[in-house]
């Protein structure tokens, strides 16, 4: 799936099958629901849940914390649109298959 069809799926409202749980954090984000997005990385320990992790944080205001899961992520913090991390972070998701 490329980044466009992610982005439908969206719209539409409906969760493709099989998404990893950082996606599924982007995904649920996308539609509003930040406790769930939340839920879907807090228990992750890979990077790439880190990655999410920190955007969520990051958008949420809370930069200390976004900090942290930057630096978990292996990443510095971003300086992109929310909008702009979102598309980079889901790109390189929906890359890594």
């Amino acid at each position: 799936m490329d980044l466009e069809a992610f982005k439908e799926t969206i719209l539409k409202g409906k969760t493709p099958d099989g998404l990893s749980p950082p996606l599924a954090a982007l995904w649920a984000e996308a539609r509003g629901e930040w406790d769930k997005a939340h839920r879907f990385v807090q228990e992750e320990g890979d990077r790439r849940a880190a990655w999410v992790h920190a955007y969520l944080h990051r958008k949420k205001g809370d930069e200390a914390n976004a900090a942290y899961w930057y630096a978990r992520a292996g990443r510095s913090a971003s300086e992109l649109s929310f909008e702009q991390e979102w598309a980079e972070i889901a790109t390189a998701l929906l890359n890594d298959g």
